[in-house]
């Protein structure tokens, strides 16, 4: 529902950069797109809470890397940051002052 999340290119970085194939970029964009509708449905009402959502879809990504693996690619610097940088401006634009770390601390990658 958020006019700013609707119109943002996820992933832009990873989708420009040939190294990671489209369709698991795809995957990585469906997890966050799925993490602004359980920000909306859920409205967590601190930081905890919105950890809680992030974490949940940080885990998602790290049971994405084998996939990447197995096509010649991994979540790599590149990679870590965009989606890092993705999870930071969604929290941003639903109002919370989150440490970007945080939002993405269970991460393997």
């Amino acid at each position: 529902n958020n006019k700013q999340l609707k119109d943002y290119a996820f992933l832009a970085d990873m989708y420009k950069d040939s190294y990671f194939p489209k369709f698991l970029v795809d995957k990585g964009k469906t997890i966050l797109v799925d993490l602004c509708f359980q920000i909306e449905r859920d409205k967590p009402e601190d930081l905890q809470g919105l950890y809680k959502l992030t974490h949940a879809a940080t885990n998602k990504f790290n049971d994405l890397e084998n996939e990447f693996g197995e096509n010649g690619s991994e979540i790599e610097t590149a990679a870590r940051e965009s989606i890092g940088a993705d999870f930071y401006f969604i929290s941003k634009v639903y109002g919370y002052e989150a440490d970007i770390e945080e939002l993405i601390a269970t991460r393997y990658w």
